[in-house]
């Protein structure tokens, strides 16, 4: 079994910390930012082999949860609750909708030689052969890329997530917060159906907003909801990982070579 290594401390008030067993198999976000740059680097030198002076989209800075655990069962920031309800912080989302607004594109647009040239819509550009599937193609096929296309391990994620909410411990979870909630004069019969409330959907924060959120906060506190949630998810995932381990390693050894591969064109560049 591939063991995930936590980046900080478990903190049991906090579910940043926290770390699921299909984590082993999912590409960290180290090394999904290391395939992404050395992709980058490679669709670059192709492009300039080409003739095209190309520069890659700028990546749009993290905007709400921190880590695959987070807020996988929802909020637990009261600071943050108190100020911007079920919202991500306000420096956070200022600085995404400034990156939007920036543009987070290549340049490449319609469908001239350029775009021919990025993604291998024509043989050739400018008389010069274009590899298949274009430079795209070329770059993901040096360093592997699909790999870090996790299915297997992204289906257990997403059923055990599913499952797990079924358990007879999170099930009865659910019902003690959803009391709670009720003694405060809200009626959500789970967790996530407050933070999916539609009229908290618009970019504006409400006082109803923060209310509900900061309610949810303290009946997540006292019914210990989000941690017996999780609990029942690791004994789903850990089953589900004993059960297919053959697919889970192959999955996870071709991540690897594509990680080595990624860093060995970084060293290079």
């Amino acid at each position: 079994m591939a063991t995930p290594k936590p980046t900080v401390a478990f903190d049991p008030a906090d579910p940043a910390t926290w770390v699921l067993p299909i984590e082993g198999y999912l590409p960290s976000e180290a090394e999904q930012k290391q395939i992404s740059q050395a992709r980058k680097i490679l669709v670059g030198d192709c492009m300039k082999d080409l003739g095209f002076s190309w520069q890659p989209a700028a990546d749009l800075p993290r905007l709400g949860p921190k880590t695959l655990v987070d807020w996988r069962y929802g909020i637990h920031d009261m600071a943050l609750a108190e100020e911007r309800g079920y919202k991500p912080a306000a420096d956070e989302q200022d600085a995404y909708d400034r990156a939007v607004e920036e543009g987070a594109v290549d340049g490449t647009s319609g469908d001239g030689p350029m775009r021919q040239a990025l993604e291998g819509t024509a043989p050739k550009v400018g008389g010069k052969p274009v590899p298949k599937g274009g430079c795209l193609g070329e770059a993901d096929r040096a360093i592997s890329a699909g790999a870090a296309n996790t299915t297997v391990a992204q289906t257990v994620s997403n059923e055990a997530f599913a499952e797990s909410q079924q358990s007879p411990e999170t099930v009865a979870a659910f019902k003690a917060w959803s009391d709670c909630m009720k003694a405060s004069g809200f009626r959500y019969a789970r967790p996530l159906d407050a933070s999916d409330d539609p009229r908290f959907g618009s970019r504006d924060v409400t006082p109803l907003e923060i209310k509900t959120a900061t309610a949810d906060i303290s009946c997540r506190d006292k019914t210990k909801v989000a941690r017996i949630w999780f609990d029942a998810e690791v004994k789903i995932q850990n089953e589900r990982i004993e059960s297919r381990p053959e697919q889970l390693n192959a999955e996870r050894k071709s991540l690897n070579e594509a990680v080595k591969k990624a860093a060995d064109v970084i060293a290079g560049s």
